[in-house]
C-alpha cells in the first residue's frame, strides 16, 4: 500500500452502491477515489459531482471517474460493486451467471493494475462472488474479503434499538453465515450496553428481529420496487475500507475464506474478522450452540451450491 501519500481507493462499479461507498470514503477522508464503470460518462459525472461536494463537506481528496481500468493502478483497496442488482422476485442465485462473468472481467483487470490491493467484494450473490474473485485474482485469501456481516449486523442493530427504544450506539450485534436468507444472527452476542437481548426481550420478539434481519434486503427491494439498498451497503463497505487503510484492527463480521475454522473448509462465510492493513489479520472463532453451528453449516452449503453452479456454467 502507498506510504507517505494519500491512499488510492478504486470503486469498481459506479452505480448506487459504488458511488455511495465512494461518497462515504471521501467524507471520512480515507483517500482519493477512482470510480470505474463501463458506462461512458456516468463515473465521470458522479466523480465531478462528488468533487464539487468537497468544499461543502470539508474534504479535499480527489474523485476521478473513468472507463479505463488503467486508472486504478496503485490502488490500496478495490471495492467491487459491479454487477446487476437484485430485483423483486429474484433470488441471489438468479444473478449467478451474469454477475459471475462481470466479476471475472473485473478481477482480471485488478490483478493486472492493482496486484497489491486488498479487495472488498460487494456484488451478489456475495459469498459465491468472493470465492470466484479469490480464484480469478490468485491473491492470498486474507486479501479478498466480502462485505456482508457489517450490513446485516447494522440492520439488526437498528431493529433492536427500535424495539427497545435505545440509542443504536448502545447496541452491538453479530451476524454470521452467508449473506442471504440462511444468515445466522446470534442473539446471545447481541447486547445493549453489554446486556444480551435475550435478557431484555421475550423469545418471540428476539425471533422476530432475527427473521426481519434475514429478510432485511428483500424488505427494501419490495419497497423500492425498481432497485435495492445502497446507503447502508455503501456505508458498510466504506467501514471496511477505513479499518484496512487506517490499520485499525477492528473486529468486524465479514465474509472470509475458511480453511478449517468453524469446521468449514474451502468456502466463504461471514465470521468475526480482525481487519487491518493486510486485510483479514485473523479470524476469531466464537462458541456457537449446536443449532447455530448447524445453521452456519447449512449457510456454507448454500454457498457451495453456488460454487458448483459456477463450475457447471464454465465460469470457474
Amino acid at each position: 500500500m502507498p506510504t507517505g501519500k494519500r491512499f488510492k481507493i478504486a470503486c469498481i462499479g459506479a452505480g448506487n452502491v459504488g458511488s455511495t461507498a465512494a461518497q462515504y470514503c471521501l467524507d471520512m477522508e480515507l483517500g482519493d477515489v477512482v470510480l470505474t464503470d463501463v458506462v461512458e460518462g456516468m463515473p465521470q459525472g458522479k466523480a465531478l459531482d462528488l468533487t464539487q461536494a468537497g468544499p461543502v463537506r470539508g474534504y479535499s481528496n480527489a474523485a476521478i471517474g473513468t472507463n479505463d481500468y488503467k486508472d486504478i493502478e496503485g490502488a490500496g483497496v478495490c471495492v467491487i460493486t459491479a454487477g446487476l442488482p437484485r430485483k423483486p422476485g429474484m433470488t441471489r442465485l438468479d444473478l449467478l451467471e451474469k454477475n459471475g462473468r462481470i466479476i471475472t472481467d473485473v478481477c482480471e483487470n485488478i490483478a493486472k493494475y492493482a496486484p497489491e490491493s486488498i479487495v472488498i467484494v460487494v456484488t451478489n450473490p456475495l459469498d459465491v462472488m468472493c470465492y470466484l474473485a479469490l480464484k480469478k485474482l490468485g491473491f492470498p485469501p486474507h486479501r479478498v474479503i466480502g462485505m456482508a456481516g457489517i450490513l446485516d449486523s447494522s440492520r439488526m442493530r437498528t431493529f433492536v434499538a427500535e424495539e427497545l427504544g435505545v440509542s443504536m450506539e448502545n447496541v452491538d450485534t453479530m451476524v454470521l453465515g452467508s449473506h442471504g436468507d440462511d444468515m445466522v444472527p446470534l442473539p446471545e452476542y447481541t447486547t445493549v450496553s453489554g446486556i444480551p437481548i435475550t435478557q431484555l426481550l421475550p423469545k418471540d420478539r428476539v425471533d422476530a428481529i432475527m427473521q426481519r434481519t434475514r429478510k432485511g434486503g428483500g424488505e427494501i427491494v419490495a419497497l423500492l420496487k425498481t432497485g435495492s439498498a445502497y446507503y447502508a451497503p455503501g456505508a458498510s463497505a466504506a467501514r471496511m475500507v477505513e479499518s484496512v487503510l487506517r490499520d485499525e484492527h477492528q473486529v468486524l463480521p465479514c465474509a472470509a475464506y475458511l480453511d478449517g475454522q468453524y469446521g468449514l473448509k474451502d468456502v466463504y462465510a461471514g465470521v468475526p474478522c480482525l481487519l487491518g492493513k493486510r486485510g483479514v489479520e485473523r479470524i476469531l472463532e466464537i462458541k456457537l450452540t449446536a443449532e447455530e453451528q448447524g445453521m452456519l453449516e447449512k449457510s456454507a452449503q448454500e454457498v457451495r451450491s453456488g460454487i458448483d453452479g459456477l463450475k457447471e456454467l464454465g465460469i470457474l
